[in-house]
C-alpha cells in the first residue's frame, strides 16, 4: 500500500509540474498566436450584450448612426483594401502558374463551386419542405421596406456586362446596372386614316380615341450603382496574370511589382486586425439597437428564421466538412479552427469581399496554404461562390410560395433551384445583395416580388449567417484545390529549382571572368 501511495504521489507531482509548465509556457504561446481570435470572439459577445442593453433607451436613427461610427470605419478600411488585394493577388497567382496548371486548378475550383452551390440549394429546399414555415398565410405578417424592380433577363445581361468593364478606373467604384423608365407609345395608323371634314362630332370623338390609345411602356435605361465591380476586376486580373506568366523573363518586373503590392496590402491587413474587434463590436451592437420591435419576429417569420439557420448549419457543419474530409482525408474541423477570425469578421461585417483580407491572412499564416492557391481561389470564390446566398434564395422563394398558398410542382422547384444557383453567382459580396437577386428567382416561377418585404425584418441577421457560410465555403475550397493540385505544385517547384540552378551555372563563367579581371597578377617586370 505504501508503494502504491508513493507511486501515486510521484505521478500527481509529475502531473502538477506538467500543468505548471503548460500554464506558463504554452498558455503564453496560445494567447500570442490566438490573441486576435479571442479578442474578436469577446467583441462579438460584448456587442450582442451591449446592443440588447441599449435597446431600452429607444435611440433615434441619428444616435444609432453616431453609435455605429467605429464599425463604419472598420468597413471602410476593409473595403479600401479589397480592390488592390483582388488585383494584386489574382495577377500574382495567375502569373506564378503555367497555363496548364492554372487551367486544371480553374476547372477544379469551378467544379467545387458548382457542386457546393447545388448541394446548398438542395439542402435549403429540403429544409423548407420539411419544416413548412409558411403554412399560415401572409395576412398577419409584417411588411417592411420596398423592393426595386428587376427583370431576370436584364439582371443576367448586367452580369455579363460587368465582366467586361469599358473603364477599369470606373470599375473600381461603379457597377453597371439597368434602370427603368417610362415611354409613351402612340398608335400607328395607315396613311389613308384621316379625320372626316364633314362631321365635327366624329372629329372630336376620333381625337379623344387617339388620346386614349396612347399607352406607356417600361424601357431599360443604362445606369450604374456605387460598388466595386469585383467581377470585372477578377476577369481582367486573371487575363492579365496569364499574359504576364506567358511572358516568362520579360514579365518578371511586373510579377515582382504585384508580388510586392500584395505583401504590402497584407502588412496593412495585419495593422487593421488590431482594430477589427472594436469595429465588429460596434457593428453588431448598432444593428441590434437599430432592430425593429422583436414581436415582429414571431410566428411564421420566426419559423422561417429557424429554417434558414438550420439549413445553413447543416451545410456549414455537415455538408462542407464531409466534402473536405472525403477529398483530402484530413480533419476538417482542425482546418476550420484556423478560420475563426475570418468567420467572426464575416459575421460582423456581413460582406465576403470586406472579409477577404482577413481570410487571406488566416489561410496563409494560420493554416499555411500555398499562396499560389489562395491568391487564385479566394478572390474568385468571394465573387462567384455564394453557397449561403443560394440556399437562402431557394428557401425564401418556396417560403413565399407557401404563404401565398401556391403549390409548386416538381418542375417549378427545379426552376427555382437552377435560378437560385445562377442568381447567386451574380450576387455582389456586399451586405444584403441576396435580396436583389431573389427577385430573379421569384419571377422565374411567377411569384409576387413585393412579398420579399415580408422577410426584410430578419434579413440583416440572416445575411450575416449566410456570409459566414460563403466565407467558409471559399476557404474549404482553397484547401481542397491545394490538395488536388499538390502534384502540379511540386512539379512547378522542382522546375523552378532547376531553373535557378541553371541560371547560377550560367552566371559562373561570367563571375570567374570578373574575378580574373579584378585580380592583378604580377608580370615579369614587377617580379624583378
Amino acid at each position: 500500500m505504501e508503494r502504491i501511495q508513493q507511486g501515486f504521489h510521484k505521478r500527481t507531482t509529475l502531473a502538477q509540474k506538467r500543468v505548471q509548465k503548460i500554464t506558463k509556457e504554452d498558455l503564453r504561446k496560445f494567447i500570442k498566436n490566438n490573441g486576435f481570435v479571442l479578442f474578436t470572439v469577446v467583441a462579438v459577445i460584448v456587442g450582442i450584450i451591449l446592443g440588447f442593453c441599449l435597446r431600452k433607451y429607444h435611440m433615434n436613427f441619428r444616435q444609432v448612426k453616431y453609435f455605429s461610427f467605429p464599425g463604419e470605419i472598420l468597413m471602410r478600411m476593409l473595403q479600401m483594401l479589397v480592390m488592390p488585394l483582388i488585383i494584386s493577388s489574382l495577377v500574382t497567382g495567375m502569373a506564378s502558374l503555367d497555363s496548364k496548371a492554372s487551367g486544371k486548378m480553374g476547372i477544379r475550383a469551378v467544379i467545387y463551386y458548382t457542386t457546393t452551390t447545388v448541394l446548398a440549394v438542395i439542402t435549403g429546399i429540403i429544409m423548407v419542405l420539411i419544416i413548412h414555415p409558411g403554412g399560415g398565410g401572409k395576412e398577419k405578417m409584417h411588411r417592411e421596406g420596398k423592393i426595386e424592380e428587376v427583370h431576370s433577363v436584364d439582371a443576367f445581361l448586367d452580369l455579363v456586362r460587368n465582366m467586361f468593364p469599358p473603364n477599369l478606373v470606373e470599375a473600381c467604384f461603379k457597377q453597371f446596372k439597368t434602370n427603368y423608365g417610362m415611354r409613351k407609345v402612340k398608335p400607328i395608323f395607315a396613311e389613308n386614316e384621316t379625320l372626316n371634314p364633314g362631321s365635327m362630332m366624329s372629329n372630336v370623338s376620333q381625337a379623344v380615341n387617339l388620346l386614349l390609345e396612347v399607352t406607356e411602356e417600361v424601357i431599360p435605361i443604362p445606369g450604374s450603382v456605387n460598388a466595386v465591380n469585383a467581377l470585372g476586376l477578377v476577369v481582367f486580373s486573371m487575363s492579365f496574370g496569364l499574359v504576364i506568366g506567358n511572358m516568362k523573363q520579360d514579365g518578371v518586373i511586373l510579377r515582382d511589382f504585384f508580388n510586392c503590392l500584395n505583401e504590402a496590402i497584407m502588412q496593412l491587413v495585419s495593422v487593421i486586425m488590431w482594430y477589427a474587434p472594436v469595429g465588429i463590436l460596434f457593428l453588431i451592437a448598432g444593428k441590434i439597437v437599430e432592430m425593429e420591435d422583436m414581436s415582429v419576429v414571431g410566428g411564421q417569420l420566426g419559423m422561417y428564421t429557424v429554417t434558414v439557420i438550420v439549413g445553413l448549419l447543416i451545410h456549414a457543419l455537415v455538408v462542407l466538412p464531409l466534402l473536405y474530409f472525403f477529398i483530402t482525408q484530413k480533419n476538417p474541423f482542425v482546418f476550420m479552427g484556423g478560420l475563426v477570425q475570418a468567420l467572426v469578421t464575416a459575421l460582423g461585417t456581413s460582406s465576403s469581399s470586406a472579409t477577404l483580407p482577413i481570410t487571406f491572412r488566416c489561410l496563409e499564416d494560420k493554416i499555411g496554404l500555398d499562396k499560389r492557391i489562395t491568391r487564385f481561389v479566394l478572390p474568385v470564390g468571394a465573387t462567384i461562390n455564394m453557397d449561403g446566398t443560394a440556399l437562402y434564395e431557394a428557401l425564401a422563394a418556396i417560403f413565399i410560395a407557401q404563404v401565398n398558398n401556391f403549390d409548386l410542382n416538381f418542375g417549378q422547384i427545379l426552376t427555382i433551384s437552377i435560378t437560385a444557383t445562377a442568381a447567386s453567382i451574380g450576387a455582389a459580396g456586399i451586405p444584403q445583395a441576396g435580396l436583389v437577386t431573389m427577385v430573379i428567382v421569384l419571377t422565374s416561377v411567377g411569384l409576387p416580388t413585393d412579398d420579399i418585404t415580408l422577410i426584410i425584418a430578419v434579413d440583416w441577421f440572416l445575411d450575416r449567417l449566410r456570409t459566414t457560410t460563403n466565407v467558409l465555403g471559399d476557404s474549404l475550397g482553397a484547401g481542397i484545390v491545394e490538395h488536388l493540385s499538390r502534384h502540379e505544385l511540386q512539379k512547378m517547384d522542382a522546375e523552378a529549382g532547376n531553373s535557378v540552378i541553371e541560371e547560377n551555372e550560367m552566371k559562373k563563367p561570367y563571375q570567374l571572368i570578373c574575378q580574373d579581371d579584378n585580380k592583378k597578377p604580377l608580370d615579369k617586370e614587377t617580379k624583378m
